[in-house]
Order: structure tokens, then sequence, then C-alpha cells
């Protein structure tokens, strides 16, 4: 539920404070993630016992195996062959469904599945497995007894047909045993694509037999970086780090992924990311100077030359890798690819006066067609990043827009294959609780409600384009995630939210959809935990804002649990919370959700500082960035500051390129003796402050005046500065303030994102 509809609810005297408790049928008796297209209760149950029997169209034989293993491992049921005529469950080819499509008939006689391919009994099956009991995730521990099944019909495809999950395995790696156990997960979502992100500066992670230092050298940095990329000092833990996929591991892998009917692309990054080959190979690169495998995170300048043997080098790798994965797609990267020793480089400016290319950029346009080009030959595709799209765009290429959807749109409208993973809703490294205590990540913020929230075709995008845009796609860098536990605690139940969007369609009502989504989701939280599976729990976070309503300051607390109460500590008193609190003073807020007398989940607490600024009227020239427009424009006068740690928590906001106006009115002039603001700056992650704004104001009598404030650094904290104006002129009354905040501009060269435009993280704006 929106703020602004608690605010009306509280004010006609009508208390909200938890979720709604109300669920369809579908909800109340099936539980199945992603929601199938249709479902049918038909009232009755059905008795379904110890060692079914199972009759199945020859050309289901991968789906039905994998069901038999699901049996014996679990209940320990042996699925017995037999005849149609026998059979209590069927499964039966129907060439008139989509080739994901399938539909699953519960009946008092039995379980009729029907599917066009095997990927669409597969989908049936996972569909039945969620309808079965969550301790049969359990290893042969579970009882042997018959369940009981609801009657049922059910009706399902696939919205989109790339429904994906990404794995970097370069920052940080991971052995074979988890990679097959992530399938699993995505097997269980009904998703489709599994992205392997296999080579980085930071590692090579797959073996080449004609360039066996790519893995002996190239696998293996000599220390990793502790902490935060953005920490001063930067300390190191002094061990040697690495590892790396035989290429008997690669062929098991993609083995077990096909039997779940995902398709493994692997991606092999160029030109840029290229620091763990180079310093395998030097010769690859512009310099042909040693350099060491990059022991922290980051862009490097250490990229492969565009000269013939480098050239050659890059198809001699894709060949193995190619033979090595049987799909249609290769990704080569392509992003983030610094151009400075292009543009120092002989044999890169030759190449460009001979094949008449105008531009470093143009150059990295020649580089991806001249891959592409190799890449076709032999029966595949390339996928890139939509930095691909600079310099002109490969005649062939797929688009994977992570920047933004821009890229993506650009590219469907010029007749390209799509797949839209921004940093908005579809980077699951970022935070996912605003919480101190969570555990660190690059930064950014990505609650749960956000991703579901998601439409992966954009609006306005006409129909032509529309049908360019193949799905969506989860991503998981791993800079800060070195264990598994990390890993799956960071995707879940994220991803679950994601098969929503990619399988059951995008939602017409997001807040309708997250409330029934947390409704259904403890029972998929069992089936994790009985699995192991280390996972985020939405159902123990309190969402708590800060909104301005008939001049007053109220805090608003959500929870998602209906039987929970939240009791919160304000101005010395605790009280248990029934309604929007008013803050009148400044001082601490703090709140704790409560089962009975058992505290559940994290505490929340918060300073809350009453200022001027709250009771003005404000608007921005421009809207913050999707990917950090959380708290909207009220993060900046809801009398909270952000976190001085990091610019992901729902306070900071973020704007991506663009100069700022920010204006602030008061329906009766006021006094002002100071205004203070902070920027943060995070120059390894492209956010910079600027160094002066310009502040402009209006006097009650329409005398107008402004002056340049420069920006300073925090004496406390590295990571911010901070704006401070004492008013010039306080005797006089003050109607409308205006900041001016000027972009940084371009990153410049050699910085981390160089040619990239950098971002502006603003806080409170504290009107005295």
């Amino acid at each position: 539920m929106s703020v602004k509809a608690l605010l009306f609810l509280f004010l006609v005297a009508v208390v909200v404070t938890g979720c709604d408790t109300q669920s369809n049928e579908i909800a109340s008796e099936v539980v199945l993630f992603p929601q199938p297209q249709e479902l049918l209760l038909k009232g009755g149950t059905l008795r379904f016992g110890k060692d079914p029997t199972l009759y199945a169209d020859p050309d289901f034989e991968q789906a039905t195996r994998w069901f038999r293993h699901y049996l014996a491992d679990g209940p320990g049921w042996k699925l017995k062959t037999t005849t149609e005529a026998e059979a209590n469950i069927r499964i039966d080819k129907d060439t008139t469904l989509g080739a994901e499509a399938y539909r699953l008939n519960i009946s008092e006689k039995g379980l009729h599945i029907t599917a066009r391919t095997n990927a669409g009994a597969f989908y049936a099956l996972q569909t039945l497995r969620q309808l079965l009991p969550a301790t049969f995730e359990m290893q042969h521990t579970v009882p042997r007894g018959a369940v009981t099944l609801p009657t049922l019909e059910i009706a399902d495809a696939p919205a989109f047909s790339y429904r994906g999950m990404h794995l970097d395995v370069s920052r940080h790696f991971f052995p074979k045993e988890f990679i097959k156990e992530y399938l699993s997960y995505l097997a269980l979502l009904k998703m489709n694509t599994f992205h392997w992100h296999l080579t980085d500066d930071q590692g090579w992670r797959i073996e080449i037999k004609k360039y066996p230092k790519l893995t002996a050298q190239g696998a293996f940095r000599e220390e990793t970086l502790v902490g935060h990329y953005n920490d001063v000092p930067r300390t190191y833990d002094d061990q040697r780090y690495g590892g790396f996929y035989t290429q008997e591991d690669i062929k098991e892998i993609v083995a077990y992924a096909q039997s779940l009917n995902i398709r493994v692309i692997p991606e092999i990054e160029m030109p840029g990311h290229a620091q763990a080959a180079i310093s395998a190979y030097p010769e690859v690169g512009c310099t042909g100077e040693p350099v060491p495998v990059a022991t922290e995170w980051g862009i490097f300048e250490n990229v492969f030359c565009t000269k013939p043997e480098t050239m050659q080098f890059l198809k001699d790798v894709l060949l193995e890798v190619m033979s090595l994965f049987p799909g249609t797609y290769i990704h080569i990267g392509g992003d983030e690819a610094p151009k400075t020793h292009w543009k120092s480089c002989a044999d890169c400016q030759f190449r460009m006066l001979k094949e008449g290319i105008a531009s470093e950029d143009a150059l990295q346009s020649w580089f991806i067609e001249e891959i592409e080009s190799f890449v076709n030959d032999h029966g595949k595709q390339i996928i890139g990043w939509d930095e691909i799209l600079e310099g002109g765009l490969a005649p062939n290429a797929t688009v994977m827009s992570w920047r933004g959807v821009e890229g993506g749109i650009a590219a469907a409208e010029a007749g390209h294959d799509v797949i839209m993973t921004p940093t908005s809703h579809m980077y699951f490294d970022y935070y996912q609780d605003s919480h101190p205590e969570e555990p660190l990540a690059i930064g950014g913020y990505l609650p749960l409600q956000k991703v579901l929230a998601f439409s992966p075709v954009p609006e306005g995008l006409s129909p032509e384009a529309s049908h360019h845009i193949l799905g969506a796609q989860g991503n998981v860098w791993t800079e800060y995630m070195s264990t598994s536990e990390q890993v799956t605690y960071m995707i879940f139940p994220r991803m679950i939210a994601l098969s929503e969007v990619v399988w059951s369609g995008s939602k017409n009502d997001p807040e309708k959809a997250y409330s029934e989504l947390l409704h259904r989701l403890p029972k998929f939280q069992q089936r994790l935990t009985i699995k192991g599976i280390t996972h985020y729990n939405p159902l123990q976070r309190l969402d708590i804002t800060f909104s301005l309503a008939r001049d007053t300051l109220f805090a608003i607390v959500e929870t998602p649990l209906s039987n929970a109460t939240v009791r919160y500590e304000y101005a010395e008193e605790v009280q248990t919370y029934s309604a929007p609190v008013p803050l009148t003073t400044s001082g601490t807020f703090r709140a704790q959700m409560m089962e009975g007398e058992q505290a559940v989940g994290h505490a929340y607490s918060t300073h809350v500082k009453i200022h001027q600024g709250i009771a003005s009227t404000l608007s921005v020239s421009t809207p913050p960035h999707p990917a950090y427009d959380e708290g909207g424009i009220n993060a900046l006068y809801n009398g909270v500051l952000g976190s001085s740690e990091r610019f992901g928590d729902g306070e900071w906001l973020g704007f991506w390129g663009e100069d700022i106006a920010i204006a602030m009115e008061w329906n009766t002039p006021i006094a002002i003796s100071k205004v203070e603001t902070r920027f943060f700056e995070a120059k390894g992650q492209w956010v910079y402050a600027p160094k002066q704004v310009l502040v402009e104001w209006t006097t009650a009598e329409g005398m107008k005046y402004s002056k340049t404030i420069e920006v300073t650094a925090s004496d406390t904290d590295t990571s911010l500065r901070n704006l401070t104006w004492n008013g010039e002129l306080p005797q006089q009354k003050i109607k409308k303030l205006v900041l001016r905040i000027p972009s940084y501009g371009t990153i410049p060269q050699g910085a981390q994102g160089a040619g990239n435009p950098a971002w502006t993280f603003l806080d409170e704006l504290v009107i005295e």
C-alpha cells in the first residue's frame, strides 16, 4: 500500500498496520511460483499414493527421468512404467501447444499432462513438484505415505522466451557442485537460461587447451581486496586465490543443464575486462608488458589489442568455447573497455588507418563485428552488453541492456533482439534491505517489490519493436559474494519475483501483486529451508517511511506479517504502533517487529531532524534515475539523512549525467539561517560530487539573489561531501529557494567508467 494511501486512511481515522490478509481461492489453496496463466480448482481431491505408475510419450523421456530421480531421492517412491490405460500419471503429446506450454489436469482418477515438447512436460512436472509436500525435497528421510492433491486444471505457458539468471564466477570462484545446485534453482522456477560469466580481470575460469597459461596463470590472483572498493585505505588478505573449470567440468555442467531444459550461455569478455588473460599472455595486449591478475574490483585499461595476432588468439579461444556449449549464443561482453591503450598503440592506430576507422569507439565496433562474423560462420550468434551499440551495432548481435532500458529500446527499434537486465530492477548484487546490518554489497538498492514491478517491454515501444524483447535476466556479480550462502541470500527471494515477471507476465497492479506474493511466499520459504538454502526473509522486514501531512511529519510503519505487532520508541516513550506517528521534535525513532514477546527481524533505528524544509513544496527539474529513486523526491525533505556508508538505502537519490535544479517554496515566507545537504562520492562506482552549487533565493518582496557555494570534503567520512550555506540575509523572509547542482560531466580517461556520464547522489536538504 502506498504512503499516500496510508496517510489518507490515517486522516479519516482508519488504521492500516499490515498487509492484506485476504486472498483469492487460488492463493489460499494452491501456491505456485511462478503463477500459471490459468488455474481452475475443481473442489475435489486425489489421493496420490506411494509408487505411482506412469505412461509417457517417448519424446518426454528426459522429463520423466528427472521425475523418477526426484521421487526416488525424496519420498523414496519408485515410479513404475505401465500402459496408458493403467497409469495414474499420463504424459501425452499435443502438437497444438506452444513450445514450452503444458496442461495439467488432476482429477479423482489421476494426473494427466499434455505438452508439445520435453520442455513443456518438464515444466508441468515442476508445477506438480510444488503441489507435492515441501518435505519431498529432503533426501531419503520422508515417510513413504500417500499425499492428497487438489483436483484442478492448469493451462500454462511462459510470457517470455528468455528467462535468465546470470552468475559471475571470475570475481569469486564457485565449484561445479554449486553451479549444478544453482541450475536446480532455475529449474524449480521454470527459468530456461544460465548466463555464465567465465572471464574477467580477476580470473580466467575456463580451460583452453591451446593456451594452458590462461588457467595456470590467469585463474589465480595473489590476493583479494578486503572490504569495499571505496574504503580508504584499501586493504588486502595476502591470500592466493583462484580456480577454474576443466573442459570435462564444463561438459558435465552443460549436460546437467540440458537435463533441466536450461541453455548455458558462456561469457568470454572482450575487448575489455581482459587483464587476467593478458597476465597469462602479455603479447595479446597493446603494451606487451607483464601485468598481474587484478586483485581488486573495477575497470582496468589493459584491453585486448586489435592486431592480427590477438584477433587470432581470441578466435582460437572461441573455437574451443563453441565446441563445449551447444546452444545458439556466445556472450562476448563488449562493456567497459577503456580506449587509452588503443589511442597510443601503433598496431591499433594502423588498424584504424587500414580499415578507414575514424575513432576508437568505431574501432570497438569493428572489433565486435569481426568477432561476430567469426562466430556466425560457426553457426552461433553473439550477445553483448549495451556498449556494443557505440560506434554502430554488429549486424546480427543481440543486446543485453544493463545501463537502463534505453539501450534495449534503441536496439529493438533497429531490429535487434534484446534481453532486458537494467541495474534499476535486475542487479541482484544490490542491497535488498536498507538495514545497516545487511551483508556488504556493491551498493545500490533493489527491494523485492521493485523486481516484481519490472516490465521487460518498455511503455511506448512499437508492436514491431516489442517482438524483439526476448525477456529479462537477473544478474549476480560476485565482488562481494565469496560463498554460496551469500549468493543464495542475494538471489532469494528476488529470483522468485523475477520468475513471475518472465513467466506469468508483467503486473498491471504491482502493489496488489506484491501483497499477494508475500501472502504466498511462506510455503516456498518452507521449501528453501528444507533444502538448506540461505535466503533473505522479507516477511521480517519493517518498512518505515516519513511523510508530511497537514504540516506535520509522520512515521508510517508497515509490516507484511498480519499477526505481528510493532513496538516503537520516540520522545522517550515506548508504545505499540497502531497509526502513523506524528513527529514534532528532532530525535531518534526506533521500531521492532514482534510476534508476541519475541522480537522478529532487525531492530530499526534512525535519527529524525525536524527542519523548515519539511513544510515546503519541493520540485525537481529532472526525476531521479529509476535505479536510485526508491524514496522519491520525498527523500530530499523527510527529516531523515541517508547512510554515511552507502548510497543504496532509499534516502539517497541518484541522478545520472544530468544537471539538477531543486526548488523549495513556502506559502508563508520564512527566515533562513542555514542550508545544508550532502553528496556521496564513490569514484570507483562512477559517483562524483559537484565542486560547487549555485544557490538562488527570492524574498517575500520579490527580490532575487544568488551565490555560488563550494562543496567541501567531510571531516569524518571520506565518501561524503558537504554543502553548507549560511543565509546571506537572515533578517529577510524568503519565499523560494533554488539549488542548481551541475553534473560532474563525463568521467575522465583513466578513471573507473571513463567516457560514461558521472552519477550525482544527493541527500536531505536541511533548512534551518
